[in-house]
């Protein structure tokens, strides 16, 4: 692979090595002094310390925020406004997986706006509507899940109302994402498993859900495919460059295509998230299956086209029949990728499955679901999920 630009929604740079890209592009934005946004284990990281050394190589001053929690909080985000404002910095760096990009998001909407997190959910009704200028934010993952790169909305927890609020607005897409395969080599295997099943749920809900629009088709079916090819592969041989590309470009497929809308399994990750903590590709993982056997009726054709990217004859199959094998394969990759078999193994308690069907019905994600959800729908598949 070589150093490749190009830009769609925004400005991206990709390949091995392209981390050391990044002075260059400050010194461009003509700003001098980042602050860089991510989480306590990835401070630990030999790919957080790259990053660290790049910036130091060309003398460029840093302040680092790693208050930021696996699924961030708005308190979260108000400490990092305090340091950001108390050290001079002119520039946002979120580092690490979607929490720490996210929360980067978050942070330069607070800084360029002001007010707190609430202010600006894209739920209510009375939101503060965000006019700009916001700071100029780079983006750099070392997952290949989120999407968060090329998008234009962060998720964030409310500590007081105890769901996760979406604040969103073209103006919060980065100035510049840079995807370094590199960088996510020594990312753990579990890890790595749980964020390819994240973006192969954007895709997926993408791709299935009711809304005009075949440029994101197109683009959710690539990613599906460059998924199916690599994930298994990059999970037992994390080594190997070309399959953490390839899932690197696929998890920026799924956030490019999910700008069409998502479905059921995400407000069902989102709520799984903020009642049990649980991590949000993981969650993905583990209810897929049934939110796609709930669905597969209606979606029977985009199933179908899964199931051929797996490698099935569908030719002498109905389209259930496909997207009944399609459903398998899913279920199959899980359990090859080590992903739990049930949201009961992942830590879920039977007596939490009322609250999180609660929340879950509070999350807009099950309304572009391609059938029709209801709060009990969405009791019954977290059941079947357990």
């Amino acid at each position: 692979m070589s150093i490749s630009r190009f830009s769609f929604p925004v400005p991206i740079i990709f390949g091995p090595g392209s981390i050391q890209v990044i002075p260059e592009e400050i010194n461009t934005l003509n700003l001098t002094k980042p602050l860089i946004i991510t989480d306590p284990a990835m401070t630990k990281t030999a790919a957080f310390q790259t990053i660290l050394r790049t910036l130091e190589d060309k003398h460029l001053s840093y302040r680092i925020f790693s208050d930021i929690r696996p699924n961030p909080h708005d308190t979260d985000i108000e400490g990092g406004v305090k340091v950001y404002n108390s050290s001079g910095c002119d520039l946002i760096i979120g580092a690490g997986g979607g929490s720490a990009m996210d929360a980067a998001k978050a942070l330069a909407v607070l800084i360029g706006e002001g007010g707190r997190i609430e202010d600006y959910d894209s739920q209510s009704s009375n939101k503060k509507e965000i006019q700009g200028p916001l700071p100029k934010i780079i983006l750099i993952p070392t997952t290949s899940g989120t999407g968060s790169e090329v998008g234009k909305c962060s998720v964030i927890n409310s500590t007081s109302q105890g769901r996760k609020i979406f604040l969103c607005h073209p103006l919060m897409l980065p100035s510049l994402s840079v995807l370094d395969p590199e960088l996510t080599v020594s990312l753990p295997p579990d890890l790595t498993a749980a964020t390819g099943m994240d973006a192969l749920t954007h895709n997926i809900e993408s791709l299935t859900a009711p809304i005009f629009h075949p440029i994101c088709d197109g683009i959710a079916v690539k990613g599906i495919q460059l998924i199916i090819r690599n994930l298994e592969n990059a999970v037992r041989n994390p080594d190997d460059i070309e399959a953490r590309g390839n899932m690197m470009l696929a998890a920026v497929m799924g956030g490019i295509a999910f700008q069409k809308d998502l479905g059921a399994a995400h407000s069902l990750s989102h709520a799984l998230s903020a009642v049990c903590d649980i991590q949000h590709g993981l969650a993905n993982a583990i209810v897929l299956p049934a939110v796609m056997d709930f669905n597969k009726e209606v979606s029977k054709q985009e199933y179908s086209a899964i199931a051929m990217e797996f490698g099935i004859n569908i030719f002498n199959l109905s389209p259930l029949e496909s997207a009944e094998q399609a459903i398998y394969e899913i279920k199959s990759l899980n359990e090859r990728i080590g992903i739990p078999s049930s949201l009961r193994e992942a830590g879920v308690s039977a007596d939490q499955v009322d609250e999180i069907s609660r929340i879950a019905f509070l999350d807009p994600c099950h309304t572009t679901n391609s059938r029709r959800c209801t709060r009990d729908n969405l009791r019954t598949l977290l059941k079947e999920s357990m």
